[in-house]
C-alpha cells in the first residue's frame, strides 16, 4: 500500500493570499465567529510565539507592534477554495478519501513512477491552478502519511514532499528519533502524558513500543496506531463520507441578546441551516436540542446556561423542526438575562428511506411538504443561503444579534457581485 496525505500550508490564510498577493510574507490571522480567537495563523504569527486560539482583544498590541493583519472568518470562500482543491486532487489518484476541509489521502497503490516527483507535479498543479500552496507526505500506512507530511511541513530541505517508503529503516529511525510523540496522528495531550510516563518520548519510542502493553495500558486504537508506524496498514481509505450521527448549528451572538423574540429568531435560523444539512444527506431526526446561554466570560453578569431535548416524529421538515425547537425554547428561556450564544442539535438521526408511514397521516399534505422543503433548497442554492425560510428567522437589518465580521473580506468565487477585478496597466 502507498498512501499520500496532501494538506494546504495555513489554509484559512493561504485562501486570502491568493486574491491579496501583497499579504505574502506578512503576519494574518483569521479570526473565529465573532471576531473572538484565532483560528488560523501565518508562518510569521506563529514565529512570533501566538498560540491558536489566542483572544484577539489580547492580542491588538502585539498586532500594532508586528503589523499583524486580521481577516474576519469567510468560510464561504474557504469552502469553495477547498471544492476547488479537492476537484483537482481527484484528477491525480482514482481512490482518496476527503479528511477536513484542507486535507486529502490519496491511494497510490500500484503507481509505477517516483513519487516524490508525482507528489510535486501535484504541488505544481494546485499552485497554478487555485493559488494554494500545501505539502505532502507519503507513507505505505495512512499514519505514516501524516508523519511524513509534518515532516515536509517542517523541514524545508525536502521541499514540501516527504516520501517515507523511499528512506532506509535506519534513516527512517535517525528521523523518528527526532520528533516527539505528540505528532503522532491520534496522540493528543493526554495520551502524550500517559506514554511519558512509560519513557515513551519520540515516535521512534512509540515505534518500537510493546504492541501487546499499548493495547492494555490504552486501547486497540493506539495499538494499531504503533502497527501502523511499523508498516502495518490498518486503517483504510475511507472512500464514502459516513453519514453524520448528529447535526448542530450554534454561534455565539454579535451583541448581547435578552428578548424571547430575538433568541426564535436565531433558534428558528440555526433550525434552517441543520435541516437543509439534514435533507442533504438522506436523513431524518428522530428528536431536536435547544440550548441557550450567558457569557461565562463576563463573571460580574447574572449567569445562566440550559438545554432541553425536545422529540419529535422523525422528520426532515423545516417546518416541523422548528415547532419543536420554540416550543423548547420557551421551556428554557428565563427573562432579565443577557444571552450570548444560542443554538440547536439534530438527534437521533436515521435513513429517510426507513422513515415509518403513519397510517393516519394526510399524504397529500406529506407530498406537499416534500416538495415545499425540495423547492426551498433548489431556491437557497441558486440564490444564496436563507434566501427563503420561515419569517419569524427575520432577515437582513432585523438581525441586530448576528455575528460581527466587520473585517471579512468579499466572496471572490462564490458571489456574483464580489468577482476580483483585473486591472490591466
Amino acid at each position: 500500500m502507498k498512501f499520500a496525505l496532501v494538506d494546504v500550508n495555513n489554509c484559512y490564510v493561504s485562501c486570502e493570499r491568493v486574491f491579496d498577493p501583497s499579504l505574502e510574507g506578512k503576519p494574518v490571522v483569521v479570526l473565529s465567529n465573532n471576531d473572538g480567537c484565532v483560528v488560523a495563523r501565518s508562518a510569521e504569527v506563529k514565529a512570533l510565539g501566538i498560540p491558536m486560539g489566542e483572544p484577539w482583544f489580547k492580542l491588538k498590541h502585539l498586532a500594532k507592534r508586528h503589523g499583524i493583519v486580521a481577516f474576519s472568518s469567510n468560510y464561504a470562500l474557504y469552502a469553495d477554495m477547498s471544492n476547488r482543491f479537492m476537484s483537482i486532487l481527484s484528477s491525480f489518484a482514482a481512490n482518496l478519501e476527503i479528511y477536513s476541509i484542507d486535507e486529502c489521502f490519496l491511494d497510490l497503490s500500484g503507481f509505477s513512477q517516483d513519487l516524490t516527483e508525482y507528489a510535486q507535479q501535484i504541488r505544481r498543479k494546485v499552485r497554478q491552478w487555485v493559488g494554494l500552496p500545501v505539502c505532502i507526505g507519503i507513507g505505505s500506512t495512512k499514519t505514516l502519511a501524516k508523519m511524513a507530511n509534518h515532516v515536509a511541513k517542517k523541514r524545508t530541505e525536502w521541499n514540501g514532499v516527504c516520501d517515507l517508503s523511499s528512506l532506509s529503516p535506519c534513516l527512517q529511525e535517525k528521523l523518528f528519533s527526532g520528533i516527539d510523540v505528540g505528532e503522532v496522528w491520534g496522540v493528543g495531550k493526554r495520551l502524550k502524558e500517559g506514554l511519558g510516563t512509560m519513557g515513551i518520548r519520540t515516535v521512534l519510542d512509540l515505534k518500537n513500543s510493546d504492541r501487546a502493553r499499548i493495547r492494555k495500558r490504552f486501547s486497540v486504537v493506539l495499538e494499531r496506531t504503533v502497527a501502523e508506524l511499523n508498516g502495518i496498514s490498518c486503517i483504510d481509505l475511507e472512500e464514502v463520507a459516513v453519514d453524520r450521527q448528529q447535526i448542530q448549528s450554534s454561534r455565539s451572538f454579535g451583541r448581547p441578546v435578552a428578548s424571547l423574540q430575538e433568541l426564535s429568531e436565531a433558534v428558528t435560523l440555526h433550525v434552517s441551516r441543520a435541516a437543509e444539512k439534514l435533507r442533504h444527506q438522506g436523513s431524518i431526526a428522530g428528536g431536536i436540542q435547544v440550548h441557550i446561554r450567558t457569557n461565562p466570560f463576563r463573571p460580574e453578569d447574572p449567569q445562566y446556561s440550559q438545554g432541553v431535548t425536545v422529540p419529535l416524529a422523525a422528520s426532515d421538515d423545516t417546518l416541523a423542526l422548528t415547532r419543536a425547537a420554540l416550543s423548547g425554547l420557551k421551556k428554557i428561556y428565563r427573562p432579565g438575562f443577557a444571552y450570548a450564544k444560542a443554538g440547536i442539535l439534530l438527534v437521533q438521526l436515521s435513513p429517510k428511506s426507513q422513515q415509518p408511514i403513519d397510517l393516519f397521516a394526510d399524504l397529500a399534505q406529506f407530498e406537499r411538504r416534500s416538495r415545499l422543503m425540495e423547492a426551498m433548497d433548489e431556491i437557497n442554492r441558486r440564490y444564496g443561503r436563507n434566501t427563503l425560510g420561515p419569517g419569524i428567522s427575520g432577515f437582513g437589518a432585523r438581525r441586530p444579534w448576528s455575528m460581527k465580521r466587520g473585517n471579512r473580506t468579499p466572496a471572490y468565487t462564490t458571489d456574483w457581485k464580489d468577482l476580483p477585478i483585473a486591472h490591466a496597466r
